[in-house]
């Protein structure tokens, strides 16, 4: 990978670290900035202690100068395509998407192109100088939403940060199956199924998963049905669908955690036909809020729900007042 970008800064070390390791005395003065990133530039050579090159555990005195290299570099060979993005925000920091179903967020195996990661590389040609393009956190391809992107490197250190001490605030709105009598909380440890691979599951040994909790409320109930407001504390993959179909409440279209596709009773050829073709996890990302990474100002998001999701709701609404 070549280096792109380059930024010389110089910095003198504070008397009072006396004593203090050069990348403890390096967090304090480029906060910005992780601890291990700045541990890599130290053995890199980019970070000059009195003109010399030092360790990261190299203890200073107080009153030394600091000559560091910033650098950004280029962190992939991904390809920029033109493709439509729905930007919610967009300032010099970080850009809020709300991204439809179907939209993979990052290229992988068999999705080199045609992500997410491809549409922000044409729209903001800079962000192949941040890791992962700027992309903080994902959304499963087959659920829509909201999401940030950090367009600096600095932005997407403290967003990181942020979502690591769970100060974002993101909210879903899913549709499940079943009656839900009223809201909750789930606390049940997530890892990988131990059989089928490609699945989450919740672990009945909690140190075979990691934590995730999962807060819902009922939003509004339908006949056979009810559309929830979910909460996220953690993060894991396919966390909501697998809490939900773990309490019986799987939800709507779920190809991978729902089962077999079970049609109401006595539903209208419209609720029927519609269930029928809905191929996809009732699941949208709708509210999102965090502190600006510049700021520190306090910021909310909210999008609608897409139009098959809204008609989906529409029917179910109709199915419920023939009851």
């Amino acid at each position: 990978m070549n280096s792109i970008l380059t930024e010389q800064r110089q910095y003198t070390v504070p008397t009072d670290a006396y004593g203090q390791r050069l990348d403890q005395v390096l967090v304090d003065l480029l906060p910005e900035f992780s601890r291990s990133r700045l541990q890599q530039w130290v053995k890199k050579g980019k970070v000059l202690l009195d003109g010399r090159t030092v360790k990261p555990k190299t203890r200073v005195t107080g009153g030394e100068t600091i000559d560091i290299t910033i650098e950004q570099e280029q962190q992939g060979e991904w390809e920029a395509e033109d493709l439509f993005l729905n930007i919610v925000y967009e300032d010099d920091e970080l850009l809020v998407i709300n991204k439809p179903v179907g939209l993979v967020v990052h290229p992988a195996v068999g999705n080199r192109t045609g992500t997410l990661l491809n549409g922000l590389l044409h729209h903001c040609p800079e962000l192949i100088n941040v890791p992962r393009a700027g992309i903080v956190h994902r959304i499963d391809k087959e659920t829509s939403g909201l999401l940030v992107v950090a367009k600096t490197l600095t932005a997407q250190t403290h967003l990181v940060e942020q979502l690591q001490r769970r100060a974002f605030d993101r909210e879903y709105e899913a549709i499940v199956n079943g009656e839900m009598t009223g809201g909750g909380t789930i606390d049940q440890p997530i890892g990988r199924h131990p059989i089928q691979r490609v699945k989450m599951a919740v672990m009945k040994n909690p140190a075979a998963g990691k934590e995730a909790i999962t807060h819902y409320r009922i939003r509004e109930r339908f006949r056979q049905y009810t559309s929830v407001t979910v909460k996220l504390e953690t993060g894991r993959t396919h966390q909501i669908r697998v809490h939900m179909a773990w309490i019986h409440y799987p939800l709507v279209g779920d190809p991978v955690y729902a089962g077999r596709l079970r049609l109401p009773p006595d539903c209208s050829e419209d609720l029927k036909t519609f269930l029928l073709n809905f191929q996809h996890q009732a699941l949208h990302a709708r509210k999102l809020g965090l502190e600006h990474p510049q700021t520190g100002q306090w910021l909310e998001w909210e999008a609608e729900l897409p139009e098959d999701m809204m008609q989906l709701k529409t029917l179910l609404r109709e199915y419920t007042e023939q009851a």
